[in-house]
């Protein structure tokens, strides 16, 4: 989605072709394009899920932590703006932060270290405060408009039960834009990026059964049962948006709950227009 995003906006752009850690390499492709921004999406999530991180640390480590503070470091020595998409999975629900309560801000420290990839991103989000020319983007439970494996949706519509927690997500198609824009105007340090508010599993579900698969059906668990068939914890939070919303006060970020509503809108759509609806949507295994 942001390759085409750079293209349609008529960018300039250079896929790097260097692993983030090979600190060499990476100065190498630096020194030959001379970019004025670098934007950095790589990390390690695990497949099919982040529970493969548990058992694969040092892989985990090398690219969360080693290879996202590399380019951080580069980017500094060179004077170049770097724009980190991040993770807000590293807080949980707390006394301070309950459900239904203030959600928490930039200046919060990461309280979740329930799985080894959370851990390492709230350890690299600490180190990267240090960056000046870094941009932190706290991105959480991404969505996109069509069922692509790694989106949010895809994910819970084949899972056998789901929790029902509110959590911030982030709409790609909303925000994808909104992060070029902060890359351009220079913004640095951690913000939150998320759409405004929080939607909960089955609101999500609700919407994919109206627009998507009206047979779909699905049955709930606690966070409590979900934790003895997972490796790793699983982060539920709200995360503050005043700091990103003050910062760009010429953009519109819609709440989430609007923001799904469109999303599926435009997912069906798609799936019509791909031949994917109604015969060929995802099934639980």
């Amino acid at each position: 989605m942001l390759v085409e995003l750079l293209r349609q906006q008529g960018k300039t752009f250079h896929l790097a072709e260097s692993r983030t850690y090979n600190r060499e390499s990476v100065l190498a492709e630096i020194e030959k394009y001379k970019p004025t921004h670098i934007l950095n999406a790589a990390g390690v999530t695990g497949r099919p899920n982040v529970d493969w991180c548990e058992d694969h640390k040092a892989e985990t480590l090398r690219t969360n932590v080693l290879g996202t503070l590399t380019i951080a470091d580069l980017a500094d020595l060179k004077g170049i703006h770097h724009l980190l998409y991040a993770t807000g999975c590293i807080f949980e629900y707390d006394d301070a932060h309950p459900l239904g309560g203030p959600g928490f801000t930039e200046e919060d420290t990461a309280n979740f270290h329930g799985s080894f990839y959370s851990h390492t991103k709230a350890l690299c989000e600490d180190f990267l405060r240090n960056y000046r020319n870094t941009c932190t983007l706290r991105v959480r439970m991404p969505i996109s408009d069509d069922l692509s494996p790694r989106s949010f949706v895809t994910k819970i519509v084949k899972y056998d039960k789901v929790v029902d927690v509110p959590n911030s997500m982030t709409v790609l198609t909303d925000l994808l834009p909104v992060s070029l824009i902060m890359a351009e105007r220079g913004l640095t340090g951690v913000y939150n990026f998320c759409n405004p508010g929080a939607i909960s599993h089955n609101e999500v579900l609700a919407l994919y059964k109206k627009y998507i698969d009206s047979d779909y059906t699905w049955s709930n668990f606690t966070i409590e049962e979900q934790n003895l068939i997972l490796k790793a914890k699983r982060s539920n939070n709200l995360l503050d948006h005043t700091k990103l919303v003050n910062a760009l006060p010429d953009v519109e970020i819609l709440e989430i709950h609007e923001a799904m509503e469109r999303v599926f809108q435009r997912m069906r759509a798609n799936l019509e227009r791909e031949g994917v609806w109604p015969d060929n949507l995802p099934k639980r295994a």
